[in-house]
C-alpha cells in the first residue's frame, strides 16, 4: 500500500511559479508509474504529467506542455511538478498518483492509478 502526500501548493500571480511535491511511503516507489492531475471547481478530473519509474519517459497534457516539468528522486521517494509561466486557468486542487508499472511508459487516463493523495491548492490571480 502507498501513501502519497502532495505539498506546495499556494497562492501566486499569473506568471508565476511554484514547484508541487508528493512525498510517499509505503510499497516500492521505484517500480511506480506517478502522475499528476488536476481539478478544477465544477470541472472533471484532468491528466497533467506523467513519469514512468525511471524517469526515462514523461508525458504531459498539451494546456501544460513547455511550463510544467515533472521529475522523481527515488531515493528520496518523492516526485515534484515545477510549474512555471502559471495561467489562472491552471487554479486547481492538484493530485498525485501512483500504479505499479505494468508497462515501460506512464498511463494518462486517472483510472489507471490506484493510489492517491488528499490534494493540494493552487490558485493563481490574474
Amino acid at each position: 500500500q502507498v501513501q502519497l502526500v502532495e505539498s506546495g501548493g499556494g497562492l501566486v500571480q499569473a506568471g508565476g511559479s511554484l514547484r508541487l511535491s508528493c512525498a510517499a511511503s509505503g510499497g516500492t516507489f521505484s517500480t511506480y508509474h506517478v502522475a499528476w492531475f488536476r481539478q478544477a471547481p465544477g470541472k472533471e478530473r484532468e491528466f497533467v504529467a506523467a513519469i514512468n519509474w525511471s524517469a526515462a519517459f514523461t508525458t504531459y497534457a498539451d494546456s501544460v506542455k513547455g511550463r510544467f516539468t515533472i521529475s522523481r528522486d527515488n531515493a528520496k521517494i518523492t516526485v515534484y511538478l515545477q510549474m512555471n509561466s502559471l495561467k489562472p486557468e491552471d487554479t486547481a486542487v492538484y493530485y498525485c498518483s501512483a500504479d505499479f508499472a505494468r508497462g515501460l511508459r506512464p498511463a494518462s487516463l486517472a483510472g489507471e492509478y490506484d493510489y492517491w493523495g488528499q490534494g493540494t491548492q493552487v490558485t493563481v490571480s490574474s
